[in-house]
């Protein structure tokens, strides 16, 4: 089983290179689960966006879904995926909305397999970010699943399950520059 929960001390030490190279993706999304950027591709429920952040010289894409829960519309996500500019690191960032439980963390099930939790980093006015560093056998899941279920919690015994479609997850991912 892969646990979500990152190294805490190489998190915190790459956190401040890996905000500033996805800080438009996570500043840039609204309330409505919308992300600035623009739509270069769409792979099956997936879109790559990119834009170029202020006083940098590349490109930043990205690959992004929004979902909100089924019974449940006004509670989005946004998923992001991105590599890192050095392209040694892969990461996958979720913005919940405002009001989640930041103890409980972010849960992960591909295709009812428990893949962990990821602890939230820090709450934006757009929402509460939660971040996990990409193993290979996390994207590689992620690559051959189906479906993702993200499980955020509003109580201790409340947790809200948001599917996600992993439809052109592995065409998307390996598009990214």
């Amino acid at each position: 089983m892969i646990h979500m929960t990152t190294n805490r001390r190489g998190l915190i030490a790459r956190l401040p290179l890996v905000l500033g190279l996805a800080a438009s993706f996570v500043c840039g999304a609204t309330n409505n689960g919308s992300s600035q950027g623009v739509v270069k591709s769409k792979f099956g429920d997936w879109e790559v966006r990119c834009e170029t952040p202020p006083g940098a010289q590349h490109e930043q894409c990205a690959l992004l879904q929004s979902v909100a829960a089924e019974d449940r519309p006004n509670v989005n996500l946004v998923v992001i995926v991105l590599k890192t500019a050095d392209g040694k690191s892969r990461l996958l960032r979720v913005i919940a909305p405002l009001g989640v439980l930041l103890p409980s963390g972010l849960g992960l099930k591909i295709d009812n397999t428990d893949i962990g939790r990821a602890g939230f980093v820090r709450c934006l006015p757009t929402g509460c970010i939660a971040e996990v560093m990409m193993e290979d056998k996390l994207i590689n899941q992620m690559k051959n699943g189906h479906n993702a279920t993200f499980i955020i919690f509003q109580t201790p015994e409340e947790g809200i399950g948001i599917p996600l479609a992993l439809n052109g997850f592995g065409p998307g991912f390996d598009s990214l520059p």
